[in-house]
């Protein structure tokens, strides 16, 4: 059964996520969401579709922490396991990604993935509340509790369709309104975009298999033993 105090810290989460959604949706007049969010909206954006990502994974892990404490047992099959594939393959690469790729970027050029301009539209605890406690709250709920993880060919697999859906989103928007998403993608040619993009993909297997790697250093000898009372 979960702890009371893993439900209180998840609810608190999970409230956090969605106060920051539903406060960046009201940010800023309507002229600069307007010209900030045009040609493909807010969910254009790797963060702000981080964040929703985010909200939605804490709402599964609080109803997870719900049925357990109502049903008294440790797994509720279908919602532990899909708040497990949620973590493992989403939540926790892409949280950790945003927070490495926007700060290398940012102390390299900041116009190239934040511009100025955003100063006057996101005050400085929200950049940080983007871009920086995404990463913390990801660690802590890694070291929180054991999360399963799938094989490493259908985890990589599942991480890749999603990396090349949102790649495949990004290009759409160009090709449709010859903007692109972020300004340092202006910056490369086809070939530099192509090996951009690769790194990138690089980057998010490697935290992929960090996160496994961590999850079993901290539990591996839970997770072994809940296999073998499952076999």
């Amino acid at each position: 059964m979960t702890k009371t105090s893993t439900c209180i810290y998840h609810s608190l989460v999970m409230s956090w996520y969605i106060f920051l959604n539903y406060y960046i949706s009201q940010s800023g007049g309507e002229r600069q969401k307007s010209k900030l969010f045009q040609n493909g909206g807010q969910w254009k954006y790797l963060t702000l579709l981080n964040l929703l990502l985010q909200a939605v994974f804490y709402g599964v892990t609080c109803l997870d922490d719900v049925l357990k404490r109502v049903t008294r047992k440790k797994d509720v099959k279908f919602i532990t396991a899909f708040r497990d594939l949620l973590f493992t393959t989403l939540a926790f690469p892409i949280s950790t990604f945003v927070f490495l790729s926007f700060w290398a970027l940012y102390l390299y050029d900041r116009e190239l993935v934040y511009p100025k301009i955003l100063d006057g539209i996101f005050p400085g605890w929200l950049n940080h509340a983007m871009h920086t406690s995404i990463w913390p709250l990801s660690l802590v709920e890694l070291f929180l509790r054991p999360h399963h993880y799938l094989s490493k060919m259908k985890g990589l697999t599942l991480l890749a369709v999603s990396s090349l859906a949102y790649i495949g989103r990004v290009l759409w928007i160009y090709s449709e309104t010859g903007t692109w998403v972020y300004p340092v993608f202006a910056k490369l040619s086809p070939v530099g975009l192509a090996v951009f993009f690769s790194l990138s993909y690089i980057l998010t297997a490697s935290i992929y298999l960090l996160g496994e790697k961590l999850n079993h250093l901290k539990w591996g000898d839970i997770m072994q033993t809940r296999r073998q009372k499952q076999k």
